[in-house]
């Protein structure tokens, strides 16, 4: 093999194990986000088989839809000295285009005693306060050469259920927010 094409088959075996090297690099996936604590408010996951989903179309993705600010719920003042057994409210937010709590569902509020309806009124008055990334759809399409982009979006309203649980610890008061992703 003369030096000219020995040049040349050196050149093309460099930029085929750069391509194979290139085509094998891959980046990591991110863990999913563990869930955040802040006070006494936590989150885990709580299915609810009744749970309604948006049908996203071939080239939709979701996004959003994330707690951004979630103020725990106060534990009643009326009943700090009564050192009830745990309490657990259930509740729906529903959540606008903003990102806003708008509504507050909370399950047999209806035939609530005097004391459960204190904590009702307590989950109320915190999830109220509570602000989501708002829940955004967006489409997407590709090129003629693969390349793609985003089309449209567009906030949409959603709602998630909750439970809460009020209860003691060392002598004092906490409160807990589980949801349902």
């Amino acid at each position: 093999m003369d030096a000219k094409h020995h040049g040349g088959w050196s050149r093309w075996l460099l930029v085929t194990l750069g391509m194979t090297l290139v085509g094998c690099a891959s980046v990591q996936p991110s863990a999913p986000s563990r869930p955040t604590t802040e006070g006494d408010t936590s989150y885990r996951a709580v299915a609810k088989d009744d749970m309604q989903h948006y049908q996203l179309a071939l080239g939709e993705i979701s996004t959003g839809a994330v707690p951004s600010s979630h103020p725990a719920p106060v534990y009643p003042v009326a009943l700090l000295d009564q050192r009830l057994p745990p309490q657990e409210v259930e509740a729906v937010l529903v959540v606008d285009e903003a990102g806003k709590v708008a509504e507050v569902r909370i399950a047999e509020e209806q035939q609530a005693d005097a004391r459960t309806r204190l904590f009702d009124d307590a989950v109320r008055a915190a999830a109220m306060q509570w602000t989501f990334e708002p829940l955004r759809i967006s489409q997407w399409a590709s090129d003629a050469n693969g390349n793609t982009h985003e089309v449209g979006s567009e906030a949409r309203p959603f709602s998630l259920d909750y439970v809460f649980r009020f209860a003691w610890k060392d002598g004092k008061p906490l409160t807990d927010a589980s949801a349902s992703p």
